[in-house]
């Protein structure tokens, strides 16, 4: 029950920070996507790092469940975020959910449900050799790789959504990771995390991933950004949690069928609530990518 509890919390936290830091990143210059000078930018904003701090505590707390649950357990409750920064971003707007939005927080809901009940999820014993370990690894990254490449080469209200992706496959990455350090933190202590380069992994891939973040909070409003970024990071520890971490989940046919139709269903959920206009529209962006869509040169990312 522990993992629940704590996956869920960790889910407010983040939905929360998300909503917080969107916010503040609107309003940065449009020149600092994809650079660090757009975080030494934001840190002078104080709504910025109270949603950086509800990030952390989020991020602490999931580490806290990983360490008493399966990969494949947490990773779809940690997807619940979007239901609290839909929750967060009404108390904003205060628009009404409205049926679409009732219906996506069913289907969210209802899907990740499906799939822990379908696939029962839980630990073995197994280790997957080196090359499986590095397969899976460099197959996220190098999709996170790619999205970001083609992002670069859109007009920049184009960008959020595959930005967005990119720090989810690298979240998925670094919530595996995370498990990897709580057991080796079990077996040798401070000792042991300090002499493993997973830690040192964890902290790169936590900065890229806010880099990432940010960069598509600036570009677009929240819902051009959320949804794949939600969807993007349980697929990818899932993966992680089955490709090399042991985890196993029922394969019968019917449990096949539930678990599929249950991510399907979080993925659809994700995305009605993701669309939804009680998340913020960052009016801002919006204006000047329609005003650069409108000048001469189509709103094309100028050169250099």
């Amino acid at each position: 029950m522990a993992v629940y509890v704590y996956g869920l919390v960790a889910a407010c936290f983040l939905g929360l920070g998300f909503v917080l830091q969107q916010d503040a990143a609107a309003r940065a210059p449009t020149a600092d996507v994809l650079s660090f000078r757009l975080l030494l930018d934001l840190v002078r904003v104080p709504r910025w790092l109270l949603g950086i701090a509800s990030m952390v505590v989020g991020q602490l707390t999931s580490a806290f469940a990983l360490m008493k649950g399966h990969l494949s357990t947490v990773e779809p409750l940690l997807a619940t975020n979007l239901l609290f920064a839909m929750l967060f971003a009404r108390r904003l707007s205060s628009q009404r959910l409205g049926w679409s939005g009732w219906a996506g927080v069913v289907l969210l809901s209802g899907g990740v449900t499906a799939f822990i009940v379908a696939g029962r999820p839980e630990g073995t014993e197994y280790q997957a050799g080196a090359l499986r370990h590095w397969l899976v690894f460099g197959t996220l990254a190098g999709i996170a790789v790619v999205l970001v490449l083609i992002a670069r080469h859109l007009e920049l209200f184009k960008e959020p959504p595959l930005l967005a992706a990119a720090a989810g496959a690298l979240y998925g990455l670094q919530d595996a990771l995370t498990r990897v350090v709580g057991d080796i933190y079990s077996a040798s202590g401070l000792v042991g995390v300090l002499l493993s380069w997973q830690g040192y992994t964890i902290v790169g891939l936590a900065v890229v991933g806010l880099v990432l973040v940010q960069s598509a909070f600036e570009g677009g409003p929240l819902r051009m950004s959320l949804p794949s970024l939600t969807a993007a990071e349980p697929l990818a520890g899932i993966a992680c949690g089955i490709g090399f971490l042991g985890d196993s989940i029922r394969l019968t046919p019917g449990a096949l069928a539930g678990e599929v139709i249950g991510l399907l269903a979080v993925v659809v959920g994700v995305f009605i609530l993701g669309r939804h206009p009680v998340l913020p529209s960052g009016k801002q962006h919006e204006s000047e990518a329609g005003d650069a869509a409108d000048a001469p040169g189509g709103g094309q990312r100028e050169a250099g």
